[in-house]
């Protein structure tokens, strides 16, 4: 029985593999940031969270955007359309650029909602010019975006990698350099970080827009675009797939960014444990994300094959590997709880003992909330993506926003601020939001593909009947 779900691991995994190291690669910035500012004490690494959570919900509008350029190129694929598939990218560059510039804007107007927000003063001081630069910094990447969804919807889901390990690499250097002043440069603290940031999701463009362009199978496709040339039904496609994708992951990453704002009105130290607990579950979040990103190829695939049948057993195969691997997630931060958050902090540096103790309890309390919602935060994401295959982005979208905001955020609004749990009952209500968001989300995949099978079988039906 379970064979014909197994036989596609090996696939969905070379798939897969490539995007998740990519994935990885833009929390692995995070991780480097947090590390290396967490050296500079527990303000610095609650102004590094402070200043990304504004920047985590613009990002999150940015990428959930872009994704509409993967499931149109897979299906422009699957139809043997390169045309198709070069205007998706074309169109998708267009709309892209704006959206960065955008956001970027809006982040500077909203800076000063951090001094109403009950934040330690201290914290806000350092956040603010560590976000002027990393906002600009959404502008590159949300173009790299465009041209990552362009390379994963033709099943090429290694490049998007290869320019994100190369950018990590610079990041970590400038961070080095810049962040404690190492080889004559100047010691520039958090502002350093902000700086490593920026440069390597500059490089990430540059790079692979030459990989591309330097292959001849995809030369043609990255060169000679006629930008005077812009259709608006292309553009209204895209925004039609794009905009819910975006407002589905906006509505996520928004609810774990209020996480941080209710961590600070409990203090530094709250706020610190949850950018701790947040970025460890980012990084294994990443594998959910990037199986999400296979399950939207093959469906796309599929679905320009119109080989329904095929199309859900191939997404159930994946949700199934996901369920596997998530499993095994949660296992490892139950075990390794109070080892993980060490890696955070200078636990010999004794001006700082009492403050970074009370963060390593509070990070292991919440990594044991963390260990249970791996399971839902993966089978949610990659449901999401075999939808997203499908372009039924809508529902989706409404789903999540009562998963998140109607049932999940009151929880850890109540718990969080009216309980004696505090930070742990924020996450409890995370992960009820994420299970909400798993289950109804499934029943909606469950529901279509069923339709689309039966519609599929009454078609074939009725051209028999037609030619007898």
């Amino acid at each position: 029985m379970f064979e014909r779900y197994t036989k596609e691991f090996r696939y969905n995994t070379k798939l897969a593999v490539p995007v998740i190291m990519g994935m990885l690669g833009h929390t692995f910035v995070a991780f480097a940031d947090n590390v290396m500012v967490g050296q500079l004490g527990t303000a610095e690494l609650a102004a590094v969270s402070l200043g990304n959570s504004f920047v985590f919900i613009a990002m999150s509008l940015g990428i959930g955007f872009s994704t509409a350029i993967t499931p149109l190129v897979a299906e422009a694929d699957g139809a043997g359309n390169p045309v198709g598939a070069k205007s998706a990218l074309k169109h998708g560059l267009v709309l892209c650029s704006l959206l960065g510039v955008t956001l970027f804007v809006l982040i500077l107007l909203s800076k000063p909602f951090m001094h109403i927000m009950q934040q330690p003063p201290e914290v806000v001081a350092l956040a603010i010019p560590y976000l002027d630069l990393v906002a600009f910094s959404l502008v590159p990447l949300i173009i790299f975006q465009a041209f990552k969804q362009f390379s994963e919807g033709l099943s090429q889901t290694k490049y998007p990698m290869y320019a994100t390990i190369i950018a990590n690499v610079v990041n970590v250097i400038l961070n080095y350099l810049l962040i404690f002043g190492s080889f004559g440069f100047p010691k520039m603290g958090i502002v350093g970080a902000a700086i490593g940031t920026l440069v390597s999701r500059i490089l990430m463009v540059v790079y692979i827009w030459y990989l591309l362009k330097s292959k001849e199978k995809f030369h043609s496709y990255v060169t000679s675009f006629n930008f005077k040339k812009i259709e608006n039904r292309v553009m209204k496609t895209i925004v039609g797939l794009g905009f819910p994708s975006a407002l589905q992951m906006f509505f996520e990453v928004a609810i774990f960014t209020a996480a941080i704002w209710l961590s600070g009105v409990l203090g530094k130290n709250a706020q610190a444990a949850n950018q701790i607990a947040l970025n460890l579950s980012s990084m294994t979040f990443m594998f959910g994300m990037g199986l999400g990103v296979a399950a939207m190829i093959r469906v796309g695939n599929q679905k320009g094959l119109q080989n329904f049948p095929e199309l859900r057993r191939i997404a159930q195969s994946i949700f199934f590997l996901t369920l596997l691997i998530e499993v095994v997630f949660a296992i490892l931060f139950l075990l390794g709880r109070h080892w993980f958050p060490t890696l955070y902090l200078d636990i010999n540096d004794l001006a700082n003992l009492a403050d970074n103790t009370e963060v390593l309890e509070l990070s292991a309390q919440l990594l044991l909330v963390a260990a249970f919602f791996q399971i839902s935060d993966g089978i949610q994401v990659v449901v999401l993506g075999a939808l997203r295959g499908l372009q039924d982005v809508k529902i989706p979208t409404a789903i999540t926003f009562v998963a998140y905001w109607l049932i999940g955020f009151p929880i850890s609004y109540y718990l969080g601020l009216h309980t004696t749990l505090k930070s742990t009952g924020i996450w409890i209500g995370l992960l009820t939001g994420l299970t909400a968001s798993a289950l109804m989300l499934y029943l909606r995949f469950n529901y279509l593909t069923k339709q689309l099978i039966a519609d599929g079988e009454q078609s074939i039906k009725k051209t028999k009947n037609d030619i007898t």
